[in-house]
């Protein structure tokens, strides 16, 4: 059974830093892709940061420069360091986890943790 559980959300003050967690089970984690999206309120979810099993990244330019996706291939966990936020990265963040396999697509969603940017 598949798995991918998100932590470290939380309130923040514009200008200050979380740090978010995402442990996968289930999964051939070494092949997989992983990222985090985000859906703020009446927003359609978007691409925040993914990881590539060859260790490529990709971020969305409103992120690039403050936020940095990293994996840990031997606990299977991703993390998204958020840096300098502001009151519009308030949103709920999904952890997410694709892979091919025997020709397959795979795509899986954790439950989300909210991020909450305000003074």
């Amino acid at each position: 059974q598949v798995q991918l559980v998100e932590s470290g959300g939380g309130l923040v003050q514009p200008g200050g830093s979380l740090r978010l967690s995402c442990a996968a089970s289930g999964i051939p984690f070494s092949i997989t892709t992983m990222g985090w999206y985000r859906q703020a309120p009446g927003k359609q979810r978007e691409l925040v940061a993914t990881s590539a099993s060859g260790g490529s990244t990709n971020y969305a330019d409103s992120v690039k420069g403050r936020f940095t996706i990293s994996r840990d291939n031997g606990n299977n966990r991703v993390y998204l360091q958020m840096d300098s936020l502001k009151p519009e990265d308030t949103a709920v963040y999904y952890c997410n986890a694709k892979y091919k396999a025997f020709i397959r697509n795979h795509d899986y969603w954790g439950q989300g943790t909210q991020v909450t940017v305000s003074s």
